[in-house]
C-alpha cells in the first residue's frame, strides 16, 4: 500500500471517527463526511451543523483536536453554526 492511499485512509478514520463522537454528544442539525473528490477543500472534511449555539462549543473543538482536524472559517447560516473541518 502506497504511503498516499495509508494517509487517504488513515484521514478518512480520523474524520469519521469524529463525526461519530460529535453525533452522539452535540444537539446537531447535521453532521456529514465529504471525501476529497467531492470537498472543496480536496481533503476528507466534516460538516457539522449545530443548533442554537453562538460559536463553536468547547466539546466540538475537543473532538476536532482529538481527531487532529483543521477548522476551517465557515459563516453561521440562519442561527445555526457551521463547523467545518479537514483532515
Amino acid at each position: 500500500m502506497s504511503k498516499t492511499v495509508r494517509c487517504t485512509i488513515e484521514n478518512r478514520q480520523r474524520v469519521r471517527r469524529a463525526a461519530r463522537a460529535l453525533r452522539e454528544t452535540v444537539p446537531a442539525v447535521l453532521v456529514d463526511t465529504t471525501p476529497p473528490v467531492r470537498s472543496e477543500h480536496d481533503a476528507w472534511t466534516l460538516d457539522v451543523v449545530l443548533q442554537d449555539t453562538e460559536g463553536v462549543p468547547p466539546e466540538v473543538l475537543r473532538e476536532l483536536a482529538l481527531a487532529d482536524l483543521t477548522l476551517q472559517p465557515t459563516p453561521s447560516q440562519s442561527g445555526h453554526q457551521h463547523v467545518v473541518a479537514t483532515a
